[in-house]
């Protein structure tokens, strides 16, 4: 074999292991970069959707309209309806801070609030979970598993989920009495009706009128004689036995009235205690009204109560 030809076979074989090597890289690097891909669309969508960091100061007064704008920011980013009632759900600190709005509260920790809507709710750097879909199906499951009673001569609210009672919260009701409402523009039986039903509806915002004359007010004499704002806190609106007759769950502001026969009908709560039941049980939330002078203590006996308040007794 002459050097020539020995020569040439050499350049031939060098180039064949460098085409060799180059295939080699090509192979590995496409792998490489389809893996990228794959990584960025897992990313894209995780199970895991976000931690919104809050970067402003949110007071009461524009609290609904901040919750409004973030449900419709994230909606089409989770694999699920994302409501505010579950979003709140999923970050149980702002009921709490919303809950610790109410006047009396606030009153214990020596302060006097004027303007319930000037409270903060949400402050820069807090943070808000948007829940992942296993999250978020929890959350839904519980809610359709809710369901509220309500023993008017007790004077008791309980929030229940299956059959595990999660709050027990003191009310008023309506008075034993009838009498005429500007608002109705009939004598009206002021009794809290008795049924089964569910929840139709919410006030987020609402306007205060007196049923007795119709006249608007925006302020209130509260239990220590001090006059402040109305507060903003969502009403709960009803329908009983089908039939939707302005029985409200609303707060009051003069808790002294509490496991009292005092209102126009409607049930009144704590202003603390609204914004549990508000985020317990969203629209469709089962309720049952009913006036039972017996029922059961913590040791599961019977106890009879000591007043019929309507008088259904006898």
């Amino acid at each position: 074999m002459t050097k020539k030809l020995t020569y040439t076979l050499s350049l031939l074989l060098l180039l064949l292991i460098s085409i060799t090597i180059a295939k080699i890289l090509e192979i590995r690097t496409v792998k490489k970069v389809e893996s990228t891909f794959k990584a960025i669309a897992l990313f894209e969508k995780p199970k895991y959707v976000a931690r919104i960091l809050i970067t402003d100061t949110i007071q009461i007064a524009g609290y609904f309209n901040f919750m409004d704008s973030l449900v419709t920011a994230y909606d089409s980013l989770t694999d699920y309806p994302l409501s505010e009632h579950l979003l709140v759900k999923a970050n149980p600190w702002i009921i709490d801070t919303l809950s610790h709005t109410d006047y009396y509260y606030m009153k214990k920790k020596d302060s006097f609030v004027y303007d319930q809507q000037k409270m903060v709710v949400l402050r820069p750097y807090d943070t808000i979970i948007v829940p992942d879909a296993h999250k978020a199906e929890l959350i839904l499951s519980s809610f359709a598993r809710t369901s509220i009673d309500i023993n008017l001569p007790e004077f008791k609210l309980r929030i229940y989920q299956d059959s595990v009672m999660l709050h027990s919260l003191p009310v008023r009701i309506g008075q034993n009495r009838s009498r005429y409402l500007k608002m109705g523009d009939r004598i009206t039986d002021l009794r809290t009706k008795t049924g089964y039903g569910h929840i139709v509806g919410f006030r987020r915002n609402p306007d205060f009128y007196n049923p007795v004359d119709g006249k608007k007010f925006e302020y209130t004499r509260r239990d220590d004689g001090k006059t402040t704002l109305m507060p903003q806190i969502p009403w709960i609106e009803t329908e009983i036995n089908g039939v939707r007759n302005g029985q409200l769950i609303h707060p009051t502001t003069n808790p002294k009235t509490l496991e009292k026969a005092y209102s126009n009908g409607c049930i009144g709560v704590k202003e603390g205690d609204a914004w549990i039941i508000y985020y317990h049980c969203p629209i469709g939330t089962p309720l049952h009204i009913r006036y039972d002078l017996k029922s059961k203590d913590s040791k599961d006996s019977n106890l009879l109560l000591i007043k019929d308040i309507y008088h259904l007794d006898s």
